[in-house]
């Protein structure tokens, strides 16, 4: 799949940009180690304005998905994935991303996956295998 860059903006450049040497980052506040996705300049959990990327485990689980039949982005081509991953790190962590590796009809919901990168430009796009 060929991906569009992402805007890579003050808040979430260095998001994209995790993936260049294989460990996904996730913005989490320094105060109560709440962690926030999408990145937030403040904290939801005790508006705390410390907030940093840190490396999380890469390891999550299907929550949600379905499985795009229709051309939307030149880049890529259907059918694909398109799931929310809740990520090992914290109850409700989610990133909305694809499935790769595998068939679109094999993915099930609470499917274990692990993230993976592909290169868009300067960004590295998280995306998740089984």
């Amino acid at each position: 799949m060929e991906r569009t860059e992402p805007p890579l903006t003050e808040r979430t450049g260095e998001y994209w940009r995790s993936g260049a040497d294989g460990r996904l980052r996730i913005a989490r506040c320094q105060a109560c180690g709440w962690y926030l996705h999408p990145p937030l300049p403040l904290c939801p959990k005790c508006r705390g304005r410390d907030v940093r990327f840190e490396p999380v485990s890469g390891r999550g689980h299907v929550y949600s998905w379905t499985i795009n039949r229709y051309r939307w982005n030149p880049g890529m081509e259907p059918p694909y994935v398109l799931a929310q991953v809740e990520l090992v790190e914290q109850p409700g962590l989610m990133i909305l991303t694809n499935i790769v590796g595998c068939e679109p009809e094999a993915v099930t919901v609470g499917m274990p996956v692990s993230v993976a990168f592909e290169r868009a430009g300067e960004a590295w796009i998280p995306v998740f295998s089984a």
